[in-house]
């Protein structure tokens, strides 16, 4: 529902121009939703002003809200919350000068875990090397026959003979 003379947004921190277009067409497409553009806008662009007064070791910093002149962060950590303290009238003063009327700035840790985020593994993709599955036989074969390790030898020698015909 874009007009031919409406130009396109990039919503800032987005790392995929294609993405943002997409988001906008998105929010623009319903009324309801169209309505969040300008705030989506106004984060975006206070956003893009955090960074760049701050220095970039701040760069984990996010714009979580804005209102009645109250700016909420939001940071990685608590070491970098008690160093973005001390920055605290730096950052006001540029957003002020930026026409912001920043009177209150709050800082919220959100630890975030730094796992990446990977595929799972399925059990046919895992390749094991022959002298795997030889111990794995002999491992079977090894073990005492009990009631206990029943289940146990089945699953070792069900492994072994699936990674020989696999493999």
């Amino acid at each position: 529902m874009q007009s031919s003379n409406q130009r396109p947004f990039h919503i800032y921190g987005t790392r995929d121009r294609k993405t943002s277009f997409g988001a906008t067409d998105f929010l623009r497409a319903n009324d309801r939703l169209a309505a969040l553009m300008p705030t989506a806008l106004r984060v975006g662009n206070l956003q893009r002003d955090v960074k760049n007064i701050l220095p970039p070791m701040y760069a984990g910093c996010e714009v979580l809200s804005f209102q009645d002149g109250a700016l909420t962060l939001a940071v990685p950590s608590s070491a970098v919350a008690a160093k973005l303290k001390q920055q605290l009238p730096k950052l006001q003063a540029g957003l002020q000068k930026k026409g912001w009327q920043v009177e209150n700035v709050r800082i919220k840790i959100q630890m975030r875990p730094n796992v990446p985020v990977r595929e799972e593994l399925k059990p046919s993709s895992l390749t094991l090397p022959p002298t795997a599955v030889e111990a794995f036989e002999e491992l079977g074969e090894s073990l005492p026959e009990t009631p206990q390790n029943a289940t146990l030898i089945a699953a070792i020698k069900r492994l072994a003979e699936r990674r020989k015909k696999s493999g």
